[in-house]
């Protein structure tokens, strides 16, 4: 039986794979949209890659595209997703440069970046169209890959934490990220909650791993320096890089199921 790739997904700062063996790209028509995916291996482990934001940033949070992001995944028989992303820490106690595995998510407007809701039972024709229903919305065996992953390659990483999806492009006032500490908010970005949602539709066993960038507004009494958020950027993608060639070959040796299940009338 031939291996079924893993899926990775990354965010800001990095968008291309050092090190992935026979790089093929190719459009994918879903009936989202469609999608441009990379394929080839990496830390052996075949993988399809997709960068969010396209190269060179091309599209803000605003601008992505995550129902024909997780529908081509699907279609191409991914095995598991993995994604990235940076993210400003409400949790004081997460460092600066530091990794985080989520283990709950904090997306109470379930709307994609069009203001649409957010589920790709978008017709009555959808296969499998129903409910999605979980305790926690990411998968277990995923997430104890890239916590396992990033501690071998001698990553400062956090196993656990509630990611909140706040709407971008802007970043947000000291009042709401207050509110999102109130409500448990670990860490927050633009693009983490419709990925964890489709990918639960999808079935697909996913994780989503996050590099502090930075201090929300209002967490310190000063604001993280515009020096320290564009260093953190720019080593966001050689830490990712290290944890995922680390943590792919235990992801792909044990996804583990998508949590939940999907209950159809």
């Amino acid at each position: 039986m031939p291996e079924r790739p893993i899926g990775v997904i990354t965010g800001t700062g990095l968008y291309e794979l050092d090190g992935l063996e026979g790089p093929r790209t190719r459009t994918v028509a879903t009936r989202y949209g469609p999608a441009e995916v990379t394929s080839g291996r990496l830390a052996g482990v075949p993988v399809l890659h997709m960068s969010r934001h396209g190269a060179g940033h091309a599209r803000l949070s605003n601008q992505v595209t995550p129902r024909a992001t997780i529908a081509a995944l699907a279609e191409l028989g991914a095995a598991a997703v993995v994604s990235t992303t940076v993210c400003g820490a409400i949790d004081p106690s997460l460092e600066l440069g530091s990794l985080i595995v989520f283990d709950d998510l904090h997306f109470p407007s379930n709307r994609m970046p069009d203001g649409s809701l957010c589920t790709l039972f978008t017709a009555p024709d959808v296969p499998g169209r129903g409910h999605w229903i979980y305790e926690l919305p990411f998968g277990p065996g995923v997430r104890a890959g890239l916590v396992q992953g990033a501690r071998a390659a001698g990553l400062t990483v956090r196993d656990g934490g509630t990611y909140g999806h706040v709407d971008g492009p802007r970043l947000n006032t000291v009042s709401e990220i207050s509110q999102l500490a109130t409500a448990g908010v670990a860490a927050v970005s633009q693009t983490g909650g419709p990925e964890t949602v489709l990918a639960g539709e999808a079935r697909l066993p996913f994780a989503l791993m996050g590099f502090v960038t930075d201090h929300a507004n209002g967490i310190w009494p000063e604001p993280t320096p515009h020096e320290t958020l564009a260093r953190l950027f720019g080593e966001s993608a050689g830490v990712f890089q290290a944890a995922l060639r680390a943590a792919l070959p235990m992801v792909a040796a044990d996804p583990g199921p998508a949590p939940g299940i999907l209950f159809a009338l």
